[in-house]
């Protein structure tokens, strides 16, 4: 997730946490000598399954999301471009404040995900826009330019948003949202989602699916094979009729 590195300049990238059984002390310990107060760690599982947690140190909350639809702006290649460190504004879908769960996870990533004002990291100016979209319990991401004319006689003026577009740049993601916990990296847990099923057991049930389809397979050939046996043909008198007579 190298985009999302580009997309917060005011992050700072650390190296691979092994460590297991320690990881959330490990990673509070990391945060806290970055002298940071949010962290965003990407775990991947079996090379296959991509988690990340996106936790605010060291007394919580945190979230622990599944991560998927991922396409990278060179995945992507679409025509939006800006600045490199300029900052984003955030936009949020309205179904964001319908439920307690998805207040606490908008004010989440509106800390994770804005960038604060005056960093020496940072450009001192808009020009993309974040949009996180609630769609079937799923949060979806967006980036977009604000596209706007540069002639002369086009020049927009201060509040005109007639004359202004967005263009996406990329990168796209899906964060299937699995556990909300009160403390950093685990604690009591605040949310659980209902509707969230383990990539392992859809592979499952793909597994067994497959696994079904062969047998009834085996079973159609052995029923075939029980057929024939039992219901042999009757010898065909005019089987050796155009043979030539030897």
């Amino acid at each position: 997730m190298l985009n999302m590195v580009s997309l917060l300049p005011h992050c700072k990238k650390d190296s691979k946490v092994e460590a297991k059984s320690s990881k959330g002390a490990t990673l509070n310990e990391l945060v806290e000598l970055k002298g940071s107060s949010s962290c965003l760690f990407f775990e991947c599982r079996k090379h296959k399954d991509l988690y990340m947690w996106m936790v605010k140190s060291p007394s919580g909350p945190s979230v622990k999301f599944l991560v998927n639809a991922v396409h990278t702006m060179e995945e992507l290649k679409l025509t939006g471009n800006h600045l490199k460190g300029s900052r984003p504004l955030l936009t949020f879908s309205s179904n964001f404040d319908k439920d307690v769960h998805w207040k606490l996870l908008k004010e989440m990533l509106t800390q994770v995900f804005g960038i604060p004002k005056e960093h020496r990291k940072s450009k001192p100016y808009h020009d993309h826009v974040f949009a996180f979209s609630i769609v079937d319990d799923h949060i979806w991401f967006r980036n977009y330019q604000i596209s706007v004319p540069h002639n002369e006689a086009d020049k927009v003026a201060r509040g005109g948003l007639d004359k202004m577009t967005l263009v996406e740049v990329g990168p796209r993601f899906c964060l299937n949202p699995i556990k909300i916990f009160g403390g950093s990296f685990g604690g009591p847990t605040l949310y659980e989602n209902p509707f969230y099923v383990s990539p392992n057991q859809i592979r499952a049930l793909e597994k067994r699916n497959k696994a079904g389809k062969f047998a009834k397979k085996v079973k159609a050939k052995t029923r075939r094979k029980r057929h024939e046996l039992s219901n042999p043909l009757e010898p065909d008198e005019f089987a050796d009729m155009w043979k030539d007579d030897e």
